[in-house]
């Protein structure tokens, strides 16, 4: 009984006694470091090559090993309540925009991420922390290129890994205020807050600490050159966001990486207040914005559509695209502008919703406002051209439901009423929908791949802007006639001008008509096979060159048809559309149809094929020597199944092929949309007989 009562006597005292002898090491260390500079005359000596290193990491594990012996309570050690009251860490940060020794940065770096990472005490609400920690920030992320960005990226590491814990240190961190005029804030009483309540000289045992690296410390400040006593003298916004925005910049992968992951830590914090905060108080969106403008502005002026169409695939976290593909003047430039979008769009999805929506409207104001809709409206084609394909590659990479609004908003505007034929409206998307029938081939291309880009995305405003609004009210239907239940009666091919008396007598015979097929289904709808032999008969059957490779008719097309309309399907399913038409009100009094500027574009683009192609087919292919055989030639080429070689009439040869599976496209497209069997598409091939 008495051992055992000696032994727990000999714990209790044992408990006891390191505490003293903590702080007594901690406060040799501290003075240690202090020492060096009063005493030291090489200024060339690296840090790492002096204790400095040894003694801050001794300092370091005092401190873990102090919490880990006070685990029973909540207050802090005296070891951290010295390193609290005697502004150690605004000392450290002196030293460090010293940058003497030289290194010295680095080490500092070092030690305020492991103490903040390790110390399980909060930290950030001190005066005496948070300050010098802002302070720190502003002596990196300005310079690009910086010896120590591996350390400060692991520095806002875990100040962003804290902040997302608790998202009210935010403030403490950021601040809000301009750098500038911080003297007063320099001279504020060396008391902790009011929210660190409890740690004050009467009521800890620091007391007992020695006064002399007080002193010690006084007269480090003297050796110090002048310009590093007060790091907080720059000018302007300069905080953990533009540190961050400055790592991304980093021409290091890994490090530039990091500070992206961690700014979009940062954006992610779940508490409203943080986030208001970030939006009101902080440079974050107009800085994120402001690299995306500048990345933008470094482009060449002219970029070929094809090389921006190559480039798909870009990500935020593989900014470069692939070796092996091949390169072009500014690839690195795009890659980079088109990276940094993807990022942005990242943290658009994932960020706060208030921060969601202010770095939207940002990047809508910015970049689409005030930089590209200039371009896409300018006189030079250069300019409308490489705007075209950067707006279409942007669109591609779009995922984010908020600014997937915004470029809506921008695009088609926000007036729900229909457009009149004889309207003249000047917005932008009046201006794109010209451009789809511009002179220029290479911008009608370029911006038909705009429109088309646009319509798969998955909003409902685009397919209301463009086309429906147009069609609710249904004027296309003639008002005081009964709806036909089938079109079958309508659908006469011997009344169609292209195959006409004069055109059979020429010695060329459409296509053998189809078995017939019931003229509606049960359910009263129009029997698809006139539909679809209304898209096959536009071309002559002796102007067809699939039978010849033996390959089926449209259905060769059916499946990808079937996956479209599918997908299609899917994605309009919120929206909920109606089963079924409007019924038409017999006494609504008729009004004039007009199905939009762009359908009208679309269809005037059409009627053209049907003018340039089908008109006059028949005729100029009699003027093609062995027409058959150099059909069928290029169209193996088309296919690359035969080398390509330059031909007679290449051009018309080329144009039949195209509008042949052109044709067979549709028709399997009204196929799949108008199943012959009931709701569910049968995929099996057409009997025998049918085209």
């Amino acid at each position: 009984m008495l051992s055992r009562l000696g032994a727990l006597l000999q714990e209790a005292v044992g408990a006891r006694e390191p505490s003293i002898d903590l702080l007594e090491a901690f406060v040799e260390h501290w003075k240690g470091i202090t020492n060096y500079y009063i005493e030291s005359t090489d200024e060339n000596t690296p840090a790492k090559k002096t204790d400095i290193p040894w003694r801050l990491k001794q300092m370091l594990d005092i401190l873990v090993y102090e919490e880990k012996q006070q685990a029973a309570t909540s207050e802090a050690g005296p070891c951290l309540e010295y390193l609290l009251q005697h502004k150690i860490l605004e000392t450290l940060c002196t030293l460090g925009k010293a940058e003497y020794p030289p290194g010295m940065r680095q080490q500092v770096l070092q030690f305020f991420s492991k103490v903040l990472a390790q110390v399980q005490h909060p930290l950030l609400h001190y005066l005496n922390v948070h300050r010098p920690v802002q302070k720190l920030l502003r002596l990196g992320g300005t310079v690009p290129g910086s010896l120590t960005e591996k350390e400060e990226v692991q520095f806002t590491t875990v100040l962003c890994s804290k902040i997302q814990q608790d998202p009210a240190l935010l403030t403490y961190i950021l601040e809000g205020k301009k750098t500038t005029g911080r003297k007063k804030a320099s001279r504020e009483a060396t008391a902790l807050p009011k929210e660190a309540a409890g740690v004050k000289d009467k009521d800890r045992p620091h007391s007992r600490a020695p006064d002399r690296s007080a002193c010690g410390a006084q007269a480090l400040s003297t050796q110090l050159p002048a310009e590093a006593e007060e790091p907080g003298g720059g000018t302007g916004e300069s905080n953990l966001i533009t540190s961050l925005i400055g790592l991304c910049k980093s021409k290091k992968g890994r490090v530039a990486l990091k500070a992206q992951e961690n700014l979009l830590l940062l954006v992610s914090v779940a508490s409203q207040a943080a986030a208001t905060y970030l939006v009101q108080s902080s440079p974050c969106c107009p800085a994120i914005v402001e690299h995306l403008c500048q990345l933008y502005q470094s482009l060449p002026a002219f970029l070929d559509p094809a090389d921006v169409a190559a480039l798909e695939g870009i990500s935020w976290r593989l900014p470069t695209a692939p070796s092996d593909e091949a390169s072009f003047p500014g690839k690195e430039a795009l890659a980079a502008f088109l990276g940094w979008f993807d990022y942005c769009d990242q943290l658009i999805t994932e960020a706060h919703t208030v921060v969601s929506d202010a770095l939207a409207k940002a990047v809508a104001e910015k970049l689409f406002v005030e930089i590209l809709q200039p371009q896409l409206l300018h006189v030079s084609e250069q300019s409308v051209l490489t705007a075209t394909a950067l707006l279409t590659a942007l669109l591609r990479q779009l995922r984010s439901p908020a600014l997937l609004r915004e470029a809506v908003a921008f695009l088609l505007g926000t007036d729900p009423q229909p457009a009149a034929p004889e309207d003249s409206p000047h917005t932008l998307c009046a201006h794109l929908v010209r451009h789809c029938d511009h002179l220029s081939d290479e911008i009608s291309i370029a911006t038909l791949r705009l429109f088309e880009e646009l319509l798969q995305k998955p909003h409902e405003q685009i397919i209301h802007s463009l086309i429906l609004r147009h069609l609710e009210g249904r004027p296309y239907v003639a008002r005081g006639s009964p709806e036909p239940e089938s079109y079958e009666d309508t659908l006469d091919l011997e009344e169609d001008p292209y195959f006409t008396d004069g055109f059979l007598d020429s010695g060329f015979q459409p296509s053998t008509k189809p078995p017939p097929a019931p003229a509606t289904n049960p359910d009263g709808k129009t029997a698809v096979t006139e539909i679809v032999n209304s898209f096959l008969c536009l071309v002559p059957e002796e102007a067809k060159t699939s039978a010849f490779l033996e390959e089926t008719g449209y259905d060769t097309y059916v499946h990808d048809a079937y996956g479209l309309f599918q997908e299609c399907s899917s994605r309009v399913a919120p929206w909920g559309w109606p089963l079924a038409p409007t019924p038409l009100d017999p006494h609504e009094p008729e009004r004039p149809f007009f199905e939009g500027h762009f359908l009208r574009m679309l269809f005037d683009r059409m009627s053209r094929i049907l003018e340039q192609v089908i008109g006059d087919l028949m005729q100029r292919i009699q003027r093609v020597p062995q027409f058959p055989g150099k059909l069928l030639l290029v169209r193996r080429q088309l296919m690359g199944q035969v080398p390509g070689e330059q031909l007679d009439h290449q051009t018309l040869l080329q144009g039949v092929v195209v509008l042949e599976e052109f044709c067979k496209e549709l028709a399997a497209i009204a196929f799949v949309k108008f199943p012959p069997h009931g709701p569910h598409l049968r995929l099996s091939t057409p009997p025998e007989g049918h085209v």
